[in-house]
């Protein structure tokens, strides 16, 4: 780990070593049996990515050693020091860097993402991608059950505003189901360990500038299913949240993340 990199401070638990090329991030707070039976999902593609699970502090027991442990997770790492979702994925990805994982693929770890698709993230990283965006709206993508509020935020909103700022076309750039290589997590150009990374700014940051810096990137299409009935899994509730979330797309748009330097 570089000494000019921010990370917040974590804890680390190895359940075993390093045993593939590149390792699957899901970054995790209080999600309970959803999150457990995502796990039990991953179980077949566990000889594809190491699962690193970043926890931001759960609570309610979702992340218990021995269950862990028992589901095949490679290594637990919890977040002690400041920060959300973006310190949770800086958390991460320092530690994949420093382990030597040549790639991340990463999923929500509420259970809406379906694993059949990391194969395919991890082919187009063999092949030589940098950023890999997973999307719904891609031919052979389902959407299933998204609200309404949501979709209409997806495809009008977040997606024209950051397709503009990257100079390439997605259809789906608000979904956290994507691929990173090595070479853009080190990217000078992106400079992704900083603190500035709170929250959900660094996934939009991505998108908006990878393509920029010569980056190769691409997208796939993937599963992103909602539950047909009960509470939305998410983080987001409430306006305030939403437009915050929003201005956080703006601003990587229009480069306020971009390097000083």
């Amino acid at each position: 780990m570089k000494k000019e990199w921010q990370v917040p401070e974590y804890e680390k638990i190895e359940f075993k070593k390093k045993t593939c090329k590149y390792c699957l991030v899901i970054p995790v707070i209080n999600e309970g049996n959803k999150f457990i039976n995502q796990l039990k999902k991953l179980k077949p593609y566990a000889k594809l990515a190491d699962i690193i699970v970043a926890d931001g502090g759960s609570t309610d027991g979702s992340t218990d050693l021995g269950e862990l442990k028992r589901l095949g997770v490679t290594t637990l790492l919890v977040k002690t020091g400041p920060g959300r979702l973006g310190a949770q994925y800086r958390m991460a990805y320092a530690w994949a860097l420093k382990r030597g994982y040549q790639g991340v693929v990463q999923m929500d770890g509420n259970g809406k993402d379906s694993p059949e698709s990391i194969r395919r993230f991890i082919n187009l990283l063999d092949q030589g991608f940098d950023y890999i965006q997973g999307s719904r709206y891609a031919k052979g993508g389902w959407a299933i059950n998204t609200p309404l509020e949501r979709e209409m935020a997806n495809r009008y909103l977040f997606t024209p505003i950051l397709c503009m700022a990257a100079g390439k076309i997605y259809t789906d750039t608000s979904n956290g189901h994507r691929a990173y290589s090595r070479k853009l997590l080190l990217d000078p150009g992106l400079k992704l360990f900083r603190d500035v990374f709170s929250n959900y700014e660094i996934l939009f940051y991505v998108t908006a500038r990878a393509n920029r810096l010569g980056l190769r990137s691409t997208e796939i299409p993937v599963t992103r299913s909602y539950p047909p009935a009960g509470e939305t899994p998410t983080k987001i509730v409430g306006w305030k949240k939403k437009f915050d979330v929003l201005g956080m797309a703006i601003k990587a748009a229009i480069g306020y993340y971009n390097p000083r330097d």
